[in-house]
C-alpha cells in the first residue's frame, strides 16, 4: 500500500543517477562527448588514461563553457579537469553570468511622483547621469547597488 506507481523497491538493478545528456548543451560540447564516448568504447580497459590531446581539448572547452559544463557534459570528474585546468596555468574562465549592459526599470514597477536625479563618475572620468521618474525605493536602491559594484 505505501508505495507510489512506478517505484522499485531497493537499489539494486536501479540506477540511480541519470546518464541522459541534457539538451542545451553547445555544439562544440557534444562534438566533444562524441568524440570522447567514440575513444571511450574503442578501450579494452574501462580504466585507461585519456590521451594528452583529449585533456587538452577538455581544458579549451573549459576555458569557453567553465569547468563544470565541460565535465558534466564529457563526463569527467571535475576535480581531474580542475587539475588540468590548473596545469596548464590557465586562470581565466568565462564568467557564467556576464554583467548586463543595460538595465531596464520597467513602468509597472513605477510609483508616480517620485522624481529624482542620479550622477556618477567611472575611473576614466566619464560622468553618467539618469534623470528617472517614478521609480520607488527598492528599484532604486537595487540600481545603486548594481552601480557601486562595478557591474555596469
Amino acid at each position: 500500500m505505501g508505495r507510489r506507481a512506478g517505484r522499485r523497491n531497493g537499489f539494486f538493478g536501479d540506477r540511480l543517477m541519470s546518464t541522459k545528456q541534457p539538451v542545451n548543451i553547445p555544439l562544440a560540447l557534444s562534438t566533444a562527448r562524441r568524440q570522447f564516448d567514440h575513444w571511450r568504447s574503442q578501450q579494452p580497459n574501462k580504466r585507461t588514461r585519456l590521451p594528452k590531446e583529449f585533456w587538452q581539448q577538455a581544458v579549451a572547452l573549459a576555458k569557453e563553457h567553465g569547468l563544470n559544463k565541460t565535465a558534466r557534459a564529457l563526463g569527467l570528474k571535475y576535480y581531474s579537469l580542475k587539475k588540468h585546468f590548473d596545469e596548464t596555468g590557465a586562470d581565466t574562465l568565462v564568467p557564467t553570468n556576464p554583467a548586463p549592459d543595460f538595465i531596464e526599470l520597467l513602468p509597472g514597477t513605477m510609483t508616480p511622483g517620485v522624481e529624482c536625479m542620479i550622477e556618477w563618475v567611472d575611473g576614466s572620468d566619464v560622468t553618467v547621469r539618469m534623470h528617472i521618474k517614478g521609480a520607488g525605493l527598492s528599484d532604486l536602491t537595487s540600481l545603486a547597488h548594481v552601480v557601486r559594484s562595478g557591474q555596469v
